[in-house]
């Protein structure tokens, strides 16, 4: 009999039953699904989201979100982070800066995420469409490291091994050797869950790389961006506005990467063989 996968927060067993060839089989098997839990984010006490969200690596994802959404400007802005479950989800509190406070209570904005969208609940146009500084910093990478950081990263996905629910974003170094590594059923959730560990690990994000296995919609450029990071790589297409966004904001952006193969869409004279 096979030893059943180790216990995690991230996943867990259910019976299914199996269909091949166009017959049911008539023996219940095991299965691992990916966990979705609803996350409560507070600052200061104060209610500002609620996510659809893979409940591990929540103190990164708190950091990360309030990072590339503008409600802290750094890492030292946060305070305190406290992790509160609850019979229907958990409340990740978080202690911010008296300042950041004052921020975000003059923005007025309530959010009620969904898996796979991270702009459900914005009340206002410009609060989606909202300026990001433009990346600073940004030498020139070898497309051979943009492509090697999306084999290493997909290497380095165990949950979507075990669940194959869930997406992934990753950050490497100029050489494309992917150093963190955050997944989540949302692209958006990972995506912040990586930006949280790189401002908390204290990595010069800006040096590297961003993968990620999921399309590249107008969020992920925004949020790469406001993490101060030049290069951000696809598997899958971009949309148009995400094009122009990555344009203003002087990040390169690359998608449908496969085995050695790519497309370059905004600042091509960043990336070099």
């Amino acid at each position: 009999m096979p030893t059943p996968p180790p216990s995690r927060p991230d996943c867990t067993q259910v019976q299914v039953t199996r269909v091949r060839g166009g017959a049911l089989v008539p023996e219940v098997e095991t299965d691992s699904v990916a966990e979705e839990t609803p996350v409560a984010l507070e600052f200061n006490g104060i209610s500002h989201a609620t996510m659809l969200a893979t409940p591990a690596d929540l103190e990164d994802f708190a950091v990360g979100f309030a990072l590339s959404e503008g409600i802290i400007d750094g890492v030292n802005d946060v305070r305190g982070i406290d992790l509160l479950p609850q019979c229907d989800g958990i409340v990740v509190q978080l202690e911010i800066s008296t300042a950041c406070e004052v921020r975000l209570k003059s923005r007025r904005r309530a959010m009620a995420g969904r898996t796979g969208c991270g702009l459900c609940g914005v009340e206002t146009l410009p609060e989606v469409l909202r300026p990001v500084a433009p990346v600073t910093n940004g030498s020139p990478v070898r497309i051979q490291s943009v492509l090697a950081a999306m084999r290493d990263m997909r290497a380095r996905q165990a949950l979507h091994d075990i669940t194959g629910a869930t997406h992934a974003a990753g950050w490497a170094g100029a050489d494309g050797t992917v150093a963190l590594v955050r997944e989540d059923v949302g692209r958006h959730n990972a995506l912040d869950k990586l930006i949280g560990a790189l401002a908390r690990q204290a990595m010069h994000a800006g040096d590297g790389i961003v993968v990620v296995s999921s399309r590249a919609s107008f969020e992920m450029v925004q949020k790469t961006a406001a993490a101060g990071v030049a290069v951000l790589a696809s598997v899958s297409a971009p949309t148009a506005l995400a094009i122009r966004l990555a344009n203003d904001a002087n990040v390169s952006l690359l998608g449908f990467l496969r085995g050695d193969d790519a497309t370059l869409y905004s600042h091509p004279q960043r990336i070099i063989s």
